[in-house]
């Protein structure tokens, strides 16, 4: 068993680095907090600016990843021959299936990926029936989302969407709310917009400074500890005169 004395240095030395480590922890989740209230905030103003013609936002910036959740409004023609499906998504009711993406073919001759929303499982590319892309020129409302880079489709990558057509698009894609003329049964089910949180970095900061609160408190108790048995090791026995 260590000394007394070298037990409490060490005990110290190691509840000083968990505590401390700890409240680093935790004051590094507030300040990603911060960081999300902050971007929460520029999505909330993007979102309020009134809604403005694709071509008019492209035209004011040299950086179109910039107009990320922007309200806009898009003119052209449905490409349903390059539909893609975004695999794995739920509809409102939890039911499982997928989302249709379809290129817009402005008149620039760009591009736009449309997020048109949910269909069945059973259902493959082109869609077909009543869920079918509008055809003729089309003027489509939504909000612009930023790409999501990954190996297959499972999220919206549109380098590889772009890849696959044989005109560019811009570098955002565009989630459907409103459409003209519309559809003409109820599916693709509009897809719904992803709710705006503060995630849990608040209560993992709480969590980290518990953590340091316990170390505390147990540090405490076993110094108490150590010296109620220090003091029990030097005093006589019982009914023996010192």
């Amino acid at each position: 068993m260590q000394p007394p004395r070298l037990r409490t240095i060490v005990l110290t030395a190691v509840t000083v680095v968990i505590v401390l480590t700890c409240i680093r922890l935790g004051f590094w989740q507030l300040d990603r907090l911060r960081g999300r209230k902050a971007a929460n905030a520029g999505i909330a103003a993007a979102q309020a600016a009134a809604p403005r013609p694709l071509p008019v936002l492209l035209a004011g910036t040299s950086d179109p990843t910039s107009l990320r959740f922007r309200s806009t409004l898009a003119t052209g023609i449905y490409d349903p021959a390059h539909e893609v499906l975004l695999y794995g998504r739920s509809s409102v009711e939890g039911e499982p299936g997928d989302q249709v993406l379809t290129p817009l073919r402005m008149a620039d001759g760009t591009g736009l990926v449309v997020d048109r929303g949910w269909i069945p499982l059973d259902q493959g590319v082109p869609v077909t029936g009543g869920a079918a892309a509008p055809t003729g020129t089309v003027t489509v409302a939504g909000v612009l989302f930023p790409p999501s880079p990954v190996q297959r489709i499972t999220k919206v990558d549109l380098g590889q969407i772009g890849a696959q057509l044989p005109y560019p698009i811009v570098p955002v894609y565009l989630l459907l709310q409103t459409q003209r003329p519309s559809q003409q049964g109820a599916l693709p089910e509009l897809p719904p917009f992803p709710p705006i949180t503060n995630g849990p970095h608040l209560s993992y900061a709480l969590q980290w400074f518990s953590f340091a609160t316990i170390a505390i408190v147990g540090y405490v108790v076993l110094l108490r500890r150590d010296r109620r048995d220090e003091v029990a090791a030097v005093a006589p026995p019982r009914g023996e005169e010192v």
